[in-house]
């Protein structure tokens, strides 16, 4: 397959994954995997992944902008200052967290395996959590307890690549009684500093290399091109369906997937 014609798929599948409960970094790595590209080819650098990530960033931020702009604009608020303050200590538990499993060695696995287990499990635990959650009240405030707890969510998709940062997250927020409108805005808001973070921080870890891929410009504009479009399209979907619909069908196509992977993948 042409490059830049990898590179629409990959973006593509990043735009659709980043913010739906199913593993993004999970996705993107069988996708390589099946591809066959090098470890050498750009489109598995660090530089190219850190652009299709902005370009989901960027869909997310256009979707939410009148809520990114209420935040902005309404910070003498209590109720403002109080959400702005849990997404905060989420950002920091998760930034300090991820900076201490960098220095412990933590890479992404070389097998597709690891992966495979981490979406099976996580579409298990959607399962198993939204028939304990059936008929059973929920509330609309993050509190602090909510808050750190989705910042966990966010260390424990970093350590287990395919538990899908949104995923677990999701997971968090729900099994602690938040409704999954107010579930996914929170872990979707919080995405938006968690990720850019990330970018930066390789973007430098990328630039003290000297060894590190050239970059072929036509290849990431179009990754993150595909990844802002249909990013866009999934997240402005995704907010529609969870006001009339549970995350099960999420939770079964992680154990089909997770299935298939195990049993064809190797």
């Amino acid at each position: 397959m042409q490059d830049w014609l990898a590179a629409i798929l990959l973006g593509v599948i990043e735009g659709i994954t980043e913010f739906l409960p199913i593993s993004s970094t999970g996705h993107l790595l069988l996708a390589e995997h099946w591809l066959g590209l090098p470890a050498t080819s750009f489109l598995r650098s660090d530089i190219f992944n850190i652009g299709i990530q902005s370009g989901a960033v960027i869909a997310v931020l256009a979707v939410f902008s009148e809520r990114v702009k209420q935040l902005a604009t309404r910070f003498a608020e209590p109720a403002t200052r109080d959400y702005l303050l849990k997404l905060g200590a989420a950002f920091v538990l998760t930034a300090v967290g991820g900076l201490l499993l960098k220095k412990a060695g933590l890479k992404l696995p070389k097998e597709i395996a690891p992966i495979a287990w981490a979406t099976l499990v996580g579409g298990v635990l959607f399962l198993v959590l939204e028939h304990w959650l059936k008929d059973k009240p929920t509330v609309s405030e993050i509190t602090w307890t909510i808050a750190i707890a989705i910042g966990v969510g966010q260390l424990v998709a970093a350590a287990f690549p395919g538990a899908s940062r949104s995923g677990t997250t999701i997971l968090a927020a729900l099994a602690l009684g938040l409704s999954r409108p107010a579930a996914t805005e929170f872990s979707f808001l919080l995405g938006v500093p968690t990720l850019l973070a990330a970018g930066v921080y390789e973007t430098l870890k990328a630039m003290k290399n000297a060894q590190a891929v050239p970059v072929d410009w036509l290849a990431l504009g179009l990754g993150t091109l595909a990844s802002a479009f249909t990013a866009f399209l999934a997240v402005r979907w995704l907010l529609r369906f969870i006001q009339t619909h549970t995350f099960v069908a999420f939770g079964w196509y992680r154990v089909v997937v997770g299935g298939l992977i195990l049993l064809f993948g190797r």
